[in-house]
């Protein structure tokens, strides 16, 4: 009797396991559940992102036939966007002043996020919150913003003016690739200091006391320890600032004119007056396609960059 009694103790002890099939893989696959964790994410990322990139890839195989699309499949649009320089200009136009764009921004951020970092020892999210505070307002106030400081009769010609330094106000300040490359960088820092701050503050203090015990000055140790272990940060805010910047149309629009105009801009025309949609669907997955070879490029960096830091 006790015996049997022992036995049906540890039985109940013992774990049971699910009964149904799908229930014991459940059990088993700790993949599965992860995936079932992840379903309405990934839903909500296929509604919205997957669906409407397929869209755009179909559209983008249509013609404007007058004021109506042919649907018949062709890549007639890409074979256009290949041939004609006038693309092929604006799409290097666009990359140029992204690209300058970000490593204007990256450069001025980078003392901002060093400083916190290095120098700030209380209350260093109150220095964060600090810095990104002028980044609360809306994005367009900001570029409407510096169209008033670079404009004919802005603060920059007025206090030049006001000075005596110039004697009519400078014209290339607004309506410029310069104008465009500046907005840009000052719109986007915040998105530049965060990943540089936080790369800076992984750095262990004690590699540049080793230094400076080693004899190496502060310019020493900053490009051979510090520069070299937040280079995961600099690529990362490169890479969150190139990206979109790319594909802006905004300020381009406002502060670029004829020489500041963007790939996005030739695209949100093709959506609206023109009304060729189906050119329009196919710049947008020509730059798509661009940017994820770029995007590539600097994961890759950013991987030998981790590896050779490790």
């Amino acid at each position: 009797m006790a015996e049997t009694s022992l036995t049906q103790d540890v039985a109940d002890a013992a774990p049971r396991r699910p009964a149904g099939g799908f229930s014991r893989m459940l059990h088993r696959s700790e993949a599965l559940r992860g995936y079932l964790l992840m379903s309405p994410t990934l839903i909500i990322l296929t509604i919205g992102i997957v669906v409407p990139f397929l869209i755009l890839v179909t559209i983008s195989t249509w013609t404007r036939q007058g004021f109506d699309f042919d649907t018949t499949a062709t890549f007639a649009n890409y074979a256009r966007v290949w041939n004609e320089p006038i693309f092929g200009a604006l799409l290097q136009r666009s990359f140029w002043i992204s690209g300058i764009a970000t490593v204007a921004t990256v450069i001025l951020c980078y003392p901002m996020a060093y400083f916190v970092a290095f120098h700030v020892h209380r209350n260093k999210m109150m220095w964060i919150i600090l810095m990104t505070l002028p980044f609360w307002t809306s994005y367009l106030l900001r570029v409407f913003a510096w169209k008033v400081i670079l404009g004919y009769e802005g603060v920059i010609n007025s206090g030049l003016m006001s000075l005596g330094l110039i004697e009519a106000p400078l014209e290339f300040l607004l309506y410029s690739r310069e104008a465009v490359i500046i907005t840009l960088a000052h719109a986007w820092a915040a998105f530049a200091i965060l990943p540089l701050y936080v790369s800076l503050e992984k750095i262990d203090k004690s590699l540049l006391e080793a230094a400076t015990d080693l004899g190496d000055g502060p310019v020493a140790r900053f490009f051979r320890i510090t520069l070299p272990l937040s280079m995961p940060g600099i690529i990362a805010a490169s890479f969150l600032i190139f990206i979109p910047t790319t594909g802006d149309y905004i300020t381009p629009a406002l502060l670029g004119g004829p020489d500041g105009a963007m790939i996005g801009n030739f695209i949100q025309l093709q959506f609206g007056p023109v009304n060729n949609w189906p050119m329009g669907a196919t710049l947008s997955i020509v730059l798509m396609l661009w940017i994820a070879a770029i995007a590539l490029v600097f994961l890759l960096l950013a991987r030998k960059t981790s590896e050779r830091i490790a």
